[in-house]
């Protein structure tokens, strides 16, 4: 396989740049690891972001009912599309644009390398869709902040966005060697799995903006976090909100202020972020 993507690109004269997150598998066990991972039917649609020249998504494309393949870069696009066509394969559905911006297709599973500069915001991304399951691939550091726990250097916005969507478990690492160009770190393997009782939409909104606040000042105490943080959550002025904090009255969230971000679970995010919401209300 590694022959194969060297050939490919090399004829149309491809460079790939890693610093545009293109590093593309090219250990066809650990391909067919992924695609294994990913159970697939003739009843799936798969969605998948970063195609490259196909490595994935012909495989995908063999398996499944349909392929949603989002490609940003046009000549790599372009070779996908050929690669297609050579092999009379009709149902993918190739887009050429950036993954970030457009809205996705109906699909029902998630498979992907994913272009590890765009991790984070297409994560975050992934939660606003309803899907049965998501296998993806990351950088190993990256991975293991998905399921940070509380207190450690791990625990992050990421974990505690996950923590109420998806259980996150980690399915195998993949060595740097696997790819071209070689990153500079290995990558892993998670597969996420929606969670059955998450919160309420207009819950989750209020408490990903709270999270979102808190944990730019992960090391810094929830109240002055929040301070710092205040536009992103709502439009109330400065000394508007310290004056409003002062004044609480609950024992509990009096407590909760005085703690560091970093040691704070999910649930007790979730239980700030429901009860001091409408102080950040002009």
């Amino acid at each position: 396989m590694s022959k194969q993507t060297k050939d490919i690109l090399n004829e149309n004269g491809i460079k790939l740049n890693r610093n545009l997150g293109q590093n593309y598998l090219i250990d066809r066990n650990k391909r067919d690891q992924i695609i294994d991972f990913g159970d697939i039917s003739k009843d799936d649609v798969i969605l998948e972001i970063g195609t490259g020249i196909g490595t994935l998504t012909i495989e995908l494309a063999k398996r499944a009912k349909r392929v949603i393949a989002i490609e940003q870069d046009s000549k790599i696009s372009e070779i996908l599309a050929k690669r297609l066509k050579t092999e009379k394969i009709d149902n993918v559905e190739l887009i050429n644009d950036d993954a970030l911006k457009v809205d996705f297709p109906p699909f029902n599973k998630i498979i992907s390398n994913l272009p590890y500069q765009i991790s984070s915001p297409i994560t975050f991304k992934f939660l606003d869709y309803d899907f049965d399951l998501a296998i993806l691939m990351y950088q190993k550091e990256f991975a293991q902040r998905m399921n940070g726990e509380v207190g450690s250097k791990n625990y992050s916005r990421l974990s505690a966005m996950l923590y109420f969507k998806c259980d996150v478990e980690m399915l195998s690492d993949v060595s740097c060697e696997s790819f071209i160009p070689k990153p500079q770190i290995d990558s892993s393997v998670v597969k996420l799995t929606p969670k059955e009782n998450k919160i309420p939409d207009d819950e989750f909104k209020i408490y990903s903006k709270f999270t979102r606040a808190l944990f730019q000042h992960r090391n810094k105490k929830i109240k002055n976090a929040l301070v710092d943080s205040r536009h992103i959550i709502g439009n109330v002025d400065k000394k508007v909100l310290k004056k409003r904090l002062n004044c609480i009255e609950n024992e509990m969230i009096i407590d909760y202020l005085k703690k560091r971000v970093v040691v704070l679970t999910p649930e007790e995010i979730l239980f700030i972020s429901q009860n001091l919401y409408p102080l950040f209300k002009e």
